[in-house]
């Protein structure tokens, strides 16, 4: 049948059409096809040009610069210090052996170095480039320069070092940081690329790897052109990582200098914390270690005397450190048996120097007795049979339950090492982990301290803060992050009696203020800046021989509280001197001078020492040696 002129005509209209959009469709492609090769052919022909004649790219990461740790005052405790070194890259090498000898022969290398960095080439990939030679000066670095083309795949290069000013004054606070290992970098929680650079460092210890993520920062990379014997050519373009974020701690780097330096010859360990924001103002445990040892590798000679040690200096003692609290824990039995309403201010107990439980004599220290004593004279004297009636009264329960309220058992989350947790013993407890029931003789033993509490240096500085204030006291060491406050956690009320903590406060206040009180020897001079305190002696072993009778290790430690000013609390201290033997001799006063330190913010005048020992503070003060924050070098005393 004949189609209509009109459906002819639309349909040759509708081929035209589609045949119009055809050809624009492939003429725009075309368009684009040329226009990409003129691109790649005109305005890219140099970049291609280098992939020929043997040459090629490489992309390598760019280590960021690691973030920077402050004391409160802005004082640098860790830094980036720059310096030269040589990295050699397997690959680009050919011969290494061949290499490495030319190297040789133009800078001085440290044999155990490059025996370690030689090892470490055969454990990477042929492309990673590992540093053979640290810490040159610009005199090798140029000669390495200038005789380039004969050392394949060698790379002289300006890196950045860690490095510590305050030395051995924060090593177990900030830590150290040390070339990455295999368990590192085999870690499925931390796969960063940077971690495969042999010259990248990670935190090892304290502050440096608790907030690693944070002070690593981010990896940049750069594209550079090397030819066919491995020698960079030139760099083709960068792109920068970020920096680490900058560290803020709450330390005071003036104070932490005078703890150490006051500690200095005994095994021991001191924490100061502030009784209204939880900062910790300084953390000291000695001895110490210089911690720039570490940073490239310490000597096998320095290591082992470090291990060798008998006063071990590299356990942090006041954070990892757990010991019996001794008589320091008697204001947490009083508080208990207070609470539980088992006894009355005025209640008295009669001390005749012993008393028999189950057929066991459980001694005072005193063996002659106290006599009749109330609560604040138990605390001023120390009387230990006060308080294994208490405990017999309030129960262990009631009185671990009270410790862990003030402090005492609790794991606080600070960026430092193996925090520890000390221990509050309960009968569920023993049943558990001793397969033993629980005896009375457990609970005097608890009460003043002993059997098998546990607690550290910076625990026994959260309890006194607590009693001192009332108040759930958390401690703090991050200060700010890049610039930006850390909230402070804590503040509540701890729900205890006030006139149960006024009670407790006037009985610490007496040992230290009243005559015949255990610390009154070590006391303040000046309303304004008394202290109240507690002695403790932890026992070491069942020896009924004096400490001065015994070898050093088997002698009792000596442990002293304190919190001042005593009208308006600011700081609490506790100090731990290891087989020091008593506590009112060996810590109380290490504790009352660093007391004096915090608060006066220098050495202290010698009018707030008792006149009978302001001859011998003179002495010791003139012989401590303190650093000098500007430069970070130790001096005598410039006062």
């Amino acid at each position: 049948m004949k189609r209509d002129a009109r459906d002819t005509a639309q349909s040759k209209q509708i081929i035209s059409r589609r045949g119009m959009l055809l050809g624009v469709s492939q003429l725009a492609f075309v368009g684009a096809l040329g226009a990409r090769m003129q691109y790649l052919q005109v305005n890219q022909s140099d970049q291609f040009r280098l992939l020929a004649d043997e040459n090629r790219i490489n992309i390598r990461l760019i280590p960021p610069a690691r973030g920077l740790i402050y004391d409160r005052n802005g004082i640098a405790l860790a830094t980036n210090k720059p310096v030269y070194r040589i990295s050699l890259v397997r690959e680009d090498a050919g011969d290494v052996d061949k290499v490495v000898q030319r190297l040789k022969a133009l800078v001085p290398l440290d044999p155990e170095q490059l025996e370690r960095a030689l090892a470490l080439m055969k454990r990477r990939s042929p492309f990673v480039p590992i540093t053979i030679a640290n810490d040159l000066k610009w005199e090798d670095i140029a000669k390495v320069a200038v005789n380039g083309p004969a050392l394949p795949g060698v790379s002289p290069e300006l890196g950045l070092r860690r490095s510590y000013p305050m030395a051995d004054d924060f090593a177990h606070i900030v830590g150290y940081v040390g070339a990455v290992n295999e368990a590192e970098l085999n870690r499925v929680d931390d796969r960063d690329p940077l971690l495969q650079m042999p010259h990248f460092k990670i935190g090892k210890i304290g502050v440096e790897t608790k907030l690693e993520k944070a002070l690593r920062g981010t990896a940049g990379t750069k594209r550079i052109e090397v030819n066919s014997i491995g020698r960079v050519m030139r760099e083709l373009g960068r792109k920068e990582g970020d920096s680490g974020a900058n560290i803020q701690l709450t330390v005071d780097s003036g104070l932490q200098n005078y703890v150490q330096a006051r500690l200095a010859g005994e095994s021991a360990a001191a924490v100061v914390i502030d009784t209204v924001t939880g900062d910790l103002l300084a953390v000291g445990s000695t001895p110490a270690f210089d911690p720039n040892k570490f940073v490239n590798g310490i000597s096998q000679a320095d290591y082992s005397a470090l291990l060798e040690n008998k006063y071990r200096p590299l356990p942090n003692k006041a954070i990892q450190g757990i010991y019996p609290p001794g008589s320091t824990f008697k204001m947490i039995t009083a508080l208990a048996a207070l609470q539980a309403d088992v006894v009355t201010p005025q209640s008295t107990v009669k001390c005749k120097g012993h008393v028999e439980v189950s057929g066991r004599r459980f001694h005072c220290w005193k063996r002659s007795g106290h006599g009749n004593v109330n609560l604040i004279n138990s605390l001023k004297k120390s009387c230990d049979v006060y308080y294994y009636e208490m405990a017999q009264r309030a129960g262990i329960e009631n009185i671990s339950a009270m410790a862990k309220r003030l402090g005492l058992g609790t794991h606080f989350d600070i960026p430092m090492s193996s925090v520890a947790k000390g221990l509050t013993p309960t009968k569920a407890w023993k049943r558990k982990n001793r397969d033993a029931d629980w005896l009375i003789g457990d609970s005097l033993n608890a009460s003043i301290g002993q059997g098998f509490v546990l607690s550290s240096p910076l625990q026994q500085a959260v309890m006194t803060a607590r009693i001192a204030t009332g108040k759930e006291v958390i401690p703090r060491l991050v200060k700010s992050i890049n610039g930006q406050e850390q909230p402070i956690e804590g503040g509540a009320s701890l729900g205890l009696n006030e006139n149960h903590l006024r009670l407790i406060r006037k009985g610490m206040f007496a040992v230290t203020n009243v005559s015949g009180g255990t610390g009154y020897r070590s006391r303040i001079l000046g309303d304004q800046y008394r202290m109240a305190g507690k002695t403790g002696t932890s026992q070491v072993g069942n020896k009924v021989v004096r400490n001065s009778d015994v070898e050093w290790e088997k002698r009792d430690h000596a442990l002293f509280v304190c919190y001042a000013p005593f009208d308006n609390p600011r700081i609490a201290v506790s100090v731990i001197v290891e087989h020091g033997g008593g506590g009112s001799k060996a810590a109380a006063p290490i504790a009352r001078d660093i007391v004096l330190q915090a608060l006066f913010g220098k050495l202290p005048p010698l009018s707030a020492y008792p006149k009978a020992d302001r001859a011998r503070i003179k002495r010791e003060q003139k012989n401590l040696k303190l650093r000098d924050p500007a430069t970070g070098k130790t001096v005598g005393d410039q006062a």
